[in-house]
């Protein structure tokens, strides 16, 4: 199938990218400047687009990200320290931000001719983003079916939505990831920070998939005293 991979830039994203160019037609990668409190990552995805050698497209919906107001992501509010399990990491949800994404994606893809949009949502994400849940994915496909019928068919491709982020990084290096050309973590410094839920949960992946982690953090053993607590 021909396949638009939505790539953040991330070491999900950058690993289902390179899935699809393995298994699959890629068509291109599609990201978004949603007015996320650092672009940085997007350098990640226009690389990694180059590397595979499709065509990287970024739509810039920042006014829509203004709007989507309370979120440490989009808002002056500071990324908290801590486990994705912990409470405080809801304030890194952004509403209805998958959904806005997919629907952008599935537009582009019945344009240029795709048969699918593939995104790496996974099952760490389920406790806190609900636009990543199995019920949601089946829900947006069966209304992307009424909403192009007789003028498209694509499919949402999710690979890893029953699975957790080790499985990503065993999936990735099977394909060739490489994970040092790879964005995670949420606040943007010079290094990972180390100490944010996807800085903590980038660090338990590989340690939990047994693959040596590239990654240079600023608090490399932060994540060790989270998991003993």
């Amino acid at each position: 199938m021909k396949v638009i991979v939505i790539c953040s830039g991330g070491m999900d994203s950058v690993a289902l990218a390179h899935r699809m160019a393995a298994t699959e037609d890629l068509h291109a990668l599609l990201s978004f400047d949603y007015g996320q409190r650092h672009a940085k990552e997007l350098d990640f995805a226009a690389a990694c687009a180059r590397r595979l050698g499709v065509p990287h497209h970024i739509i810039d919906i920042a006014g829509v990200g203004a709007a989507l107001t309370g979120s440490a992501l989009t808002d002056d509010i500071d990324v908290p320290d801590g486990h994705y399990a912990e409470d405080t990491m809801k304030l890194t949800v952004v509403p209805n931000r998958n959904a806005i994404m997919l629907a952008i994606a599935f537009g582009m893809a019945a344009a240029q001719k795709a048969e699918a949009v593939a995104t790496a949502v996974h099952g760490g994400d389920h406790f806190i983003y609900p636009d990543c849940r199995p019920d949601f994915i089946a829900a947006f496909q069966a209304m992307e079916d009424r909403a192009m019928d007789g003028y498209a068919q694509v499919q949402l491709l999710t690979p890893y939505v029953h699975g957790s982020k080790d499985d990503i990084a065993t999936d990735g290096a099977r394909y060739g990831t490489p994970f040092a050309e790879t964005w995670s973590c949420y606040k943007g410094g010079d290094l990972h920070c180390g100490r944010c839920g996807t800085c903590i949960e980038r660090r338990e992946a590989f340690h939990l998939a047994g693959i040596e982690d590239p990654t240079s953090y600023a608090d490399p053993d932060f994540w060790r005293r989270v998991a003993e607590e």
